[in-house]
């Protein structure tokens, strides 16, 4: 699983018109399947009057397939949640969702129209979603003697670690976290610098 990747940074809603029928786009984070099926719920309670409230969703990193959905909410099948979809998992987001909200205005649209039309609302809305950014922690205990402080203190802000905890007794330990993918480097450098004096858990 990545160690980090781009998210929703909170709700971002856009709206447009489309040969009459009005469509509002709202995209979330949703980092579980639960989180996902929460948010659909609730845009559906939103717009109880719209005539389709069509969704899809990606949990995970950005492009995995091995937790989303999709649903049509009673357009031609494939024409709505398939093309949402697509867009979210060429987004280069993660754990993301959307739901696409539609007041039909009387102008049919043909099924290349809604393919085109609610694949391109995901696609227009996530232009301008703001994002942040899903770090996946490990926790790390170091246990150091007072001449090292200050270099493993260097270490921890290079690997972007975070102090967590600081217990002074013989030795100096600390209770850190950092990002996955800085553990093994940050061990290595810590060995390094202490001449491998310092315990690492």
């Amino acid at each position: 699983m990545a160690d980090r990747y781009p998210v929703p940074a909170d709700e971002h809603r856009t709206r447009e018109e489309i040969s009459r029928s009005r469509f509002v786009t709202t995209l979330a984070p949703a980092d579980t399947t639960d989180a996902a099926h929460a948010f659909v719920a609730r845009m559906r309670a939103e717009f109880p009057d719209a005539t389709h409230n069509c969704w899809a969703f990606v949990v995970g990193p950005p492009g995995s397939t091995g937790r989303v959905g999709m649903s049509d909410d009673g357009e031609p099948h494939g024409t709505a949640g398939r093309p949402m979809l697509t867009a979210l998992l060429h987004s280069g987001v993660g754990d993301v969702a959307a739901v696409v909200t539609r007041y039909y205005g009387g102008t049919k649209l043909g099924t290349g129209g809604l393919v085109r039309a609610y694949g391109g609302c995901v696609q227009r809305a996530l232009e301008t979603l703001p994002r942040g950014e899903r770090v996946a922690w490990v926790a790390c205990a170091v246990t150091i003697g007072y001449a090292d402080v200050t270099v493993v203190q260097q270490l921890v802000a290079a690997h972007e670690g975070r102090v967590l905890g600081e217990t002074y007794a013989a030795d100096v330990t600390y209770a850190l976290e950092l990002p996955d993918s800085r553990r093994a480097p940050f061990v290595a450098a810590v060995l390094d610098a202490t001449r491998g004096a310092a315990l690492v858990e």
